[in-house]
């Protein structure tokens, strides 16, 4: 229950940091905004560039993330930020990764496949949709990217593992690779657990992490639901899955920063 209040409270999360705060982006980040027409708003789109890219002329896949006000910049961030710029240069990473800022409010609208009946939402296959047509294009025209889904992740955590989640069931042919973290497949359990039963093939590859200290008791065993029916579609001996459940790990940026490298390492 915890979790479920923490996870309303970001309905409102635009930055508790003070002005005076300096940014701690990399200088490998930078920004700029796009029409989303699907959720009539303009979006603030974050890009990380890996070290070498301004000297090399290769091609690089990318990585699609939610909430990024929380991915780079401790000034922008809500309760702390992942270091995902700081964590990719500490390994010298070769990927390019695209942070979609949530859109406070309209949070719980964008990062939810269906309708809960007590708490709305179910807006994602407009945000999805988004991302697909309109910045992933972009993306691929602006940046050197490999643009074909084995080359193409999307990763998040709460709300954005939800809705990662059911980004590569509804569009496998885009997306190869997911970061499933602390997903709240609580939102949209039933519709959730009937897509992946329908869904007859599977092919992503797919990183899932929680803590077993999040606050809900609900978040292992849904994820342990939704991890044997996507393994029960494929053959253990392809090593498409992996699985951790971190011991005293909470519903936190802590937990989704400290294991990012993991998850960003076996799906690359």
């Amino acid at each position: 229950m915890i979790r479920k209040l923490s996870l309303l409270l970001l309905f409102f999360i635009t930055s508790s940091k003070t002005l005076a705060q300096l940014s701690t982006a990399s200088t490998q980040v930078s920004t700029f905004t796009i029409e989303a027409p699907q959720l009539q708003t303009t979006k603030k789109i974050w890009i990380y560039l890996p070290k070498n890219y301004a000297t090399s002329k290769k091609k690089y896949p990318v990585i699609y993330m939610h909430d990024a006000q929380n991915l780079f910049d401790a000034k922008t961030s809500f309760v702390g930020e992942w270091n995902v710029d700081e964590k990719l240069d500490s390994i010298n990473a070769q990927v390019i990764v695209v942070g979609i800022e949530h859109g406070n409010e309209k949070r719980m609208e964008e990062l939810t496949p269906y309708k809960n009946a007590k708490y709305g939402g179910g807006n994602a296959d407009n945000y999805l949709e988004f991302i697909v047509k309109i910045l992933k294009p972009e993306i691929d025209k602006k940046y050197r990217t490999k643009t074909n889904a084995r080359n193409t992740g999307i990763m998040g955590s709460s709300l954005g593992g939800l809705t990662s989640y059911y980004a590569v069931l509804k569009y496998p042919k885009i997306f190869g690779k997911a970061g499933v973290f602390s997903p709240s497949f609580w939102f949209n359990r039933k519709e959730i657990i009937e897509l992946t039963k329908n869904t007859p093939k599977l092919k992503t590859k797919i990183y899932f992490l929680c803590g077993d200290n999040e606050g809900d008791a609900d978040v292992i065993r849904d994820l342990n639901t939704i991890d044997d029916l996507v393994s029960g579609k494929r053959c253990d001996c392809l090593h498409l899955t992996k699985k951790t459940i971190v011991k005293g790990g909470q519903h936190n940026e802590k937990l989704w920063r400290d294991n990012f490298v993991n998850a960003y390492l076996w799906l690359f």
